[in-house]
């Protein structure tokens, strides 16, 4: 829901390309950690994250009103590195690969 919510009803252009990679909830219900990265990497992660914190009344609002949830907790925006990360080492890896068929071939 919080994705579609994203992609659909903020129109906040720091929140464009987005995209949510983990939500931990805790047993208490009363925070969810909502972890989140972007194809530019974390050179956008301060304004993006600003632009979450903006709009977190409103997306647990209406996250709220559309769960069967008699509490609904806290949202709070973590930048996840992760996927700039596995880039980084499939790239690595993908450089590797071709300096090896190079000494095979040469």
């Amino acid at each position: 829901m919080l994705a579609e919510m994203l992609l659909f009803e903020v129109t906040d252009p720091r929140l464009q390309g987005v995209f949510i990679t983990d939500v931990r909830v805790d047993r208490e219900l009363s925070q969810a950690n909502v972890f989140v990265s972007a194809l530019e990497g974390v050179e956008r992660s301060q304004e993006i994250l600003a632009g979450l914190q903006h709009a977190s009344g409103f997306l647990r609002t209406q996250l709220a009103k559309r769960s069967d949830l008699r509490v609904f907790p806290r949202l709070r925006f973590v930048w996840d590195p992760t996927p700039e990360n596995a880039e980084r080492i499939e790239s690595l890896i993908a450089t590797l690969n071709k300096d090896n068929d190079t000494d095979k071939n040469g």
